[in-house]
């Protein structure tokens, strides 16, 4: 048993519950626990030379609890189906436009930077939420730990810049910011949706659970596409 590993459990439980706290005194976005902890514990792991490995010996089964919680943000779907099905094309086209641009925008980053294979693929696996992109990334020879890193950086940078974006978009449907914060910055995206209204919300959870099925069914063959013909 790694005492250090324990401990960094314990900090991390413990810098949440208060991380929250502090988000409900003061509702800045950068004060978020899912941005504002996350920064405090890469901090503190910096300060003290905690490897990445370590820190996930006792923490490995948070990561894999994201499953259910993925399903548990698709449980108020049911209540807007009427909404959902007189959208369903728009949804589908966004989706599998959103997905192939992550995709492509990831590759020509990669690309940009001369990542080795293994990196490459990582990268273009980490526009879904993280269970979905674990599994991905197992599927076509990335790196789980780093997918996982990828996908948190993805979620965190949307939700930092989400308001802004929108703003300058002047996106004025419900419909269309919650599609965008689902497709584009997942888990994160669609917390944050909720808390803007809970109709953009239902949408970002729909767009998140849909992109998910949609890159495990189809990912697998666009990521060798792109990368054996671009």
């Amino acid at each position: 048993m790694n005492l250090i590993a324990i401990l960094c459990f314990i900090g991390t439980f413990i810098a949440y519950i208060l991380g929250k706290k502090l988000y409900q005194k003061y509702p800045y976005t950068l004060l978020a626990p899912g941005i504002f902890v996350p920064f405090v514990i890469i901090l503190l792991m910096v300060i003290f030379n905690i490897s990445y490995d370590t820190y996930m010996i006792e923490n490995q089964w948070l990561i894999w609890m994201l499953g259910p919680a993925t399903l548990a943000f698709a449980m108020p779907i049911y209540e807007y189906r009427k909404v959902i099905k007189k959208h369903v094309l728009s949804i589908s086209l966004g989706i599998v436009v959103g997905m192939t641009a992550g995709v492509m925008s990831s590759f020509y980053l990669a690309k940009l930077f001369s990542f080795n294979q293994e990196t490459t693929y990582s990268l273009m696996a980490r526009s879904i939420s993280t269970p979905f992109a674990m599994e991905l990334t197992s599927n076509i020879g990335g790196s789980v730990e780093l997918v996982i890193l990828f996908t948190m950086i993805t979620g965190i940078a949307g939700v930092a810049m989400a308001d802004m974006i929108l703003l300058a978009l002047k996106l004025n449907s419900r419909f269309a910011q919650g599609a965008a914060l689902g497709n584009s910055a997942h888990g994160f995206g669609t917390s944050k949706a909720f808390i803007r209204h809970r109709e953009e919300g239902v949408i970002a959870c729909l767009t998140m659970v849909l992109a998910g099925v949609f890159m495990m069914l189809f990912g697998p063959v666009i990521i060798r596409f792109v990368v054996t013909y671009l």
